[in-house]
């Protein structure tokens, strides 16, 4: 009878560690699936920040070439301006010097009708 209580014990202990074993499978099966679950959420999350980033860089990089072209651009532009502000000065000096010439070649007119009229009376 001893023995057999024994037994009984002995296979009870043995149920229980094997439902214990299968219990344990179960947890660590279930943490397992809970942390791939996890990783491949903040993965994705990951994934679409360095999408986003790399979309990012992308665009500053448009911005860079568009800046830098505008800017060139403008450099023409005020080249451009600066020299028809050139011109436009010697247009203003070749008429100021044209006036001096006209009004030189009155004076100079003038004073030979004057001595061509003392010399002719």
């Amino acid at each position: 009878m001893l023995s057999r209580l024994l037994k009984d014990h002995q296979t009870k202990q043995q149920i229980r560690k094997d439902l214990q074993e299968t219990k344990r499978k179960e947890a660590v099966s279930a943490a397992s699936n809970f942390t791939h679950a996890l990783v491949d959420h903040l993965n994705v999350r990951v994934a679409q920040a360095y999408l986003n980033q790399k979309k990012l860089d992308s665009e500053a990089k448009q911005l860079h070439v568009n800046a830098s072209q505008f800017a060139k651009q403008t450099f023409q532009w005020l080249q451009l301006i600066e020299n028809f502000n050139q011109s436009l000065k010697e247009l203003g000096d070749v008429e100021n010097w044209s006036q001096s010439i006209e009004s030189d070649m009155r004076t100079i007119s003038t004073s030979l009708e004057c001595a061509y009229k003392s010399t002719g009376e």
